[in-house]
Order: structure tokens, then sequence, then C-alpha cells
């Protein structure tokens, strides 16, 4: 670890990306794909690095050309990768995605028997970098398997609750034996962390809520000091004790969804980073996700703070206090 302490230090997927470069098609019928990193937790580290932080992950890839590549394309794209560690017995995950605008993108996960993101093991954690750094990010992806389960119950006990610690309640049935046992996993995780972010579909998993409110409410009362609820085309919500607002969403001619919640995740590190308020920091992470989902790719799509500053600026007037 450096002297200097990680703006964000973010733990989970990484891997490649293969996206279609012909819209409307099914990928029985692409004749050409372009190669991208992915992840979720290595698209937020790029988003909040490409808005001035600095970022470090915390996963792994495999003894391979695309472990290489992902490796050097973290550096690339401003994120550390000193805490990518390479698994030689299984190889760097691949994900396709078929693009159907405005609101169909099916993902076809290449991660089996298991992934390198899901090796981390309790021991490989740094310590003093979890406890060291401003925002910690984790999700729940993380917490589908051992020994990369174990390894996120060690950051947190390291992390010790401390301010800005967040999970994104990022759900994929795909990587679960049920939701049970998800969400058995997700209370686990919750008293743990200060700040939970996550859309109905993702709280209904966590807390059995769907209706935003009631699921901010169980979030709070399961001990987050702050709720945000992603509600799609009615916006976001973001609880805590003393306050409420929701932010009304950006109108977007909708290339591609995928990759929208990181750089929304990217964006709302950055807000809370600088302690702006709830509404300005959900208003701009809004802005943040309804760009990337304007463009074709994830992680070389993220946007610059002029970008995203310029589109929430327009929403300004738009967002309801409570």
């Amino acid at each position: 670890m450096t002297n200097q302490p990680y703006d964000v230090l973010a733990i989970g997927r990484c891997g490649v990306d293969v996206y279609p470069l012909q819209v409307g098609v099914g990928l029985e019928d692409v004749e050409t794909f372009g190669k991208f990193l992915g992840g979720s937790a290595a698209n937020v580290a790029v988003a909040a690095s490409r808005l001035g932080n600095r970022s470090a992950l915390i996963s792994g890839v495999g003894d391979d050309p695309f472990g290489r590549y992902v490796r050097a394309e973290l550096a690339r794209l401003g994120v550390d990768n000193s805490f990518v560690a390479t698994y030689g017995e299984f190889p760097t995950p691949v994900t396709f995605c078929e693009i159907f605008p405005p609101d169909d993108f099916p993902l076809y996960f290449y991660r089996k028997p298991s992934a390198p993101d899901l090796q981390i093991r309790a021991q490989d954690i740094d310590a003093d970098a979890v406890r060291s750094a401003r925002l910690f990010w984790a999700t729940v992806t993380g917490l589908s398997e051992e020994p990369s389960r174990s390894a996120h119950f060690e950051a947190w006990t390291a992390r010790a609750k401390a301010p800005l610690t967040v999970l994104d309640l990022d759900y994929r049935p795909m990587f679960w034996e049920s939701g049970a046992a998800a969400t058995e996993q997700v209370r686990r995780a919750l008293p743990h962390v200060t700040i939970a972010v996550g859309n109905r579909e993702e709280c209904e998993i966590a807390v059995g809520e769907t209706n935003p409110h009631k699921a901010a409410d169980a979030l709070l009362d399961l001990g987050v000091e702050l709720a945000i609820v992603k509600q799609g085309p009615r916006g976001v919500l973001g609880k805590s004790r003393r306050s409420s607002v929701t932010v009304p969403p950006n109108e977007v001619d909708v290339v591609n969804g995928l990759g929208a919640g990181d750089s929304f995740g990217g964006s709302l590190c950055h807000g809370l980073l600088n302690g702006w308020s709830l509404e300005k920091t959900l208003r701009y992470a809004n802005a943040a996700g309804a760009i990337v989902a304007g463009r074709l790719e994830c992680s070389t799509a993220m946007p610059t703070a002029a970008e995203v500053a310029e589109l929430a600026e327009q929403t300004a007037l738009g967002a309801v206090n409570v």
C-alpha cells in the first residue's frame, strides 16, 4: 500500500465485456464485436477515477491474455491495479450482451465453474488500505461464493463501519443458488455498512420491499445511515434519518443501458466524498448514469466532471425535497 489513502477502494467483479457493434441484432447474427473492460466494481472504480478520484480495485483475473488486458486497461483508465491478483485455476470472465434499445439488454456471463474475482481470500485483504480509504465500495455479488464472501467480511471488520462504507445491492440471480441465499448474506452484510444503494428489485431481495420509501426505511432499520433506491423512470430516492429527497430521471435516447448504474455509482462516490447535499449528489449521479446509457460501452464511456455537471444543472429545479 502507498502512504496516500485511496479516495475510492472497490472490491468485486472485473472481466471483459464483449459488445456487439450492431444494435438490435441477436448474437447469432452479430458480425463484429468490441472488447471492453467490464465488471461492476471495476466500472465504478473507473467512473470515480474519471471524476478525479484516486481509485483502486481489489479483484482477481486469470493467468491468460484477457487477464493481462484487464490489468492494463484498469491502469490506463486511472485505477490502481495493485490489489488485482492472478488466479491461474480459472479463466478471466467474459460477458456478452445483446443490445435492443431502449430497455432490453440481455447478458450472458461466462464465469463457470467460478471466476477469479471470487477467489479473493480473507488473508489477501490489505486491512490498512481498506481502513484508510475515504470510501469503500462492495457489491452483493462478492458474497455469492467463498472465499470471496469471507474476504468481504474481513474487509468490513477492518473497516469497522467507518463513514462512507457502501454496499451496492447489485443482485444477479444467475450467481446465486436462490434468492433466499442472497437475502441471508445481504442481511449479514448490512450491519457492517453505512450506505446501501440498489433498485427496487434488489431492495426486495435485501429487505422484502419494493415500495421505495418502505424499502429505504427497512434498510435504515438494519443499520445503514443512507439508503438509495433507484426507481427507473420515477427517478431516485435518497433517505436518511434526517432527510428524504427524490430526484427525477434525465431524458436520454438509450443506446445501451448496461453500465449506467456503475456510472451512477462512481458519481455517487464523488458527491459523497465532496460533502455535497443529498439532492446534488443524486442529481449528478443520475446525470452520470444517463450519459453512459446514451453510449455503447461502459468503462470507456464514463463521463468527465464537466459532462456530468452540464447535464445535472439542467435538472437542478426538478428535485423534490420531503
